[in-house]
């Protein structure tokens, strides 16, 4: 179910950047990706990789980009988001 649910999440992201930022879309497949890497390794798991120390800066942009996306403004939130990425898993 949790690839599932994260393969349905990466092709809806990318549905939405190829219709210009479609932010319903990109919403959806944000949540979906959270939802499906909770089902792959946890809640605690998950929750202890999001919230160390050292990468709390790139999670407040991941999320706080996913906060901006469903407030409509997608390509500043997915901005926000490729950064937070980055800065998570480097």
């Amino acid at each position: 179910i949790g690839v599932g649910l994260v393969g349905f999440g990466l092709f809806f992201l990318l549905f939405g950047i190829l219709l210009y930022f479609d932010s319903v879309l990109l919403a959806f497949g944000n949540l979906l990706f959270l939802s499906g890497l909770l089902f792959i390794i946890g809640f605690r798991r998950t929750f202890t990789f999001f919230f160390q120390r050292p990468k709390l800066k790139g999670t407040s942009f991941f999320f706080g980009g996913l906060l901006v996306v469903l407030m409509r403004w997608p390509i500043l939130g997915m901005l926000l988001e490729v950064y937070g990425f980055i800065s998570l898993f480097r």
